[in-house]
């Protein structure tokens, strides 16, 4: 056994997960050097200083220009991620929408919108309204999902001052045409890219893992292009079968594949921030996945399972820990390399203990919902109360 399959196995909420040994071996060879980790999460309260100020959607709010409304209608979002966002249908609209929420606190929001027949989000009519938030708002950030661009929508993206342009990258025509429903090509999606990172704004692409039905296809494709452009982060996501339709179905992407493409993207890009974003299935993939990225060297997690900041903790990863509640998805993990100081060290020991405690307290609260349910049912059944 290696010596990182009884670290696995030292971590209590892994003890139950099957890894891919010959993945673990390549992950844990002596050449491969791992950087520190941030985890952003909401759970480790007690490290902070003072208790998470609002944890909501104010913090860094989502905002689309069209609504709910998307023309492509993707087989792996049918506009459903659209929906919960905060419309801002005109200019007008998104200027009234940011003055409200700079008055509730935000530090900055997510620009997005539903996206034409050809995978562009008009912009256009906004562009000044942009500036002008930025002129009244120096300190509030911008990070928009561009879409496919050409340069001379890029170069207009940072001169109304957006800070942050991201872009969903892929890398398989199949996946294009099946599940985006678009007649462009994969060379369309590196021209955008090109054209992104030859302007100011910080660049973070992202790549989709199991974007085609749940099958990986493209990703490393997409991989290799965002390493020809050097953006300043790369996200990777993983899809969740959520949206999709019964007709065209997706499934949960194989967790050891993850863990090998997570490995190729920490080989290919060993000098760009890698983060793992906050959409990953749920239940046990999901740990596998995180644990994956752990071992693999990402950068960064935003929502981690649990046992993954004791298993980095193990791994001898210098571990910082920022609380943030759950608009990190949409702001900060994109931004979230700006201070290599951010987030809060802390020991292997205290971690275990922490971990230890919280996962008592929630078997305890458990236990303590079920005779409270078990007793309310049995007065319900004397009192008919």
């Amino acid at each position: 056994m290696s010596a990182w399959s009884e670290i696995l196995e030292a971590v209590e909420p892994l003890e139950d997960l099957v890894f891919d040994k010959g993945l673990i071996e390549r992950l844990s060879a002596p050449d491969r050097a791992l950087p520190g980790i941030n985890f952003y999460t909401p759970t480790f309260k007690s490290y902070a200083s003072s208790e998470i100020k609002d944890c909501g959607r104010s913090a860094w709010p989502a905002v689309s220009i069209t609504g709910g409304d998307c023309k492509l209608n993707c087989d792996h979002c049918k506009a459903k991620i659209l929906e919960p966002m905060m419309p801002a249908r005109t200019p007008e609209d998104l200027w009234r929408t940011v003055n409200d929420i700079v008055a509730q606190g935000a530090g900055g929001m997510l620009l997005t919108g539903g996206s034409n027949h050809r995978n562009e989000v008009e912009y256009d009519a906004y562009y000044p309204t942009i500036r002008r938030i930025k002129d009244e708002f120096p300190q509030f950030r911008i990070a928009m999902h561009t879409a496919l661009v050409d340069a001379a929508i890029a170069a207009r993206m940072a001169d109304a001052g957006i800070d942050a342009a991201m872009m969903d990258v892929i890398g398989a025509q199949d996946t294009i045409t099946q599940v985006y429903h678009l007649r462009r090509s994969v060379d369309d999606f590196e021209r955008a890219l090109e054209a992104l990172t030859a302007t100011s704004m910080k660049v973070v692409p992202h790549i989709v893992v199991g974007l085609h039905y749940g099958q990986l296809l493209g990703e490393w494709n997409a991989l290799e292009m965002v390493a020809r452009h050097k953006p300043a982060a790369l996200v990777l996501v993983v899809v969740m079968p959520t949206y999709a339709s019964e007709s065209r179905p997706f499934v949960a992407p194989d967790a050891h594949e993850v863990g090998q493409f997570f490995g190729d993207a920490r080989d290919i890009l060993s000098d760009t921030p890698l983060l793992l974003g906050c959409a990953r299935p749920a239940g046990s993939v999901k740990r596998l996945i995180d644990a994956y990225a752990v071992m693999a060297g990402v950068d960064g997690m935003a929502h981690p399972s649990d046992g993954m900041v004791e298993l980095a903790a193990r791994l001898d990863r210098r571990v910082r820990v920022t609380p943030a509640c759950c608009s990190i998805a949409v702001g900060d993990e994109v931004l979230a390399m700006d201070d290599a100081n951010a987030g809060l060290e802390i020991d292997l020991a205290e971690i275990v203990r922490q971990e230890r405690e919280r996962r008592e307290a929630q078997k305890r609260q458990a236990v303590f919902g079920r005779v409270k349910v078990i007793g309310g049912e049995g007065r319900s059944g004397c009192c008919g109360a």
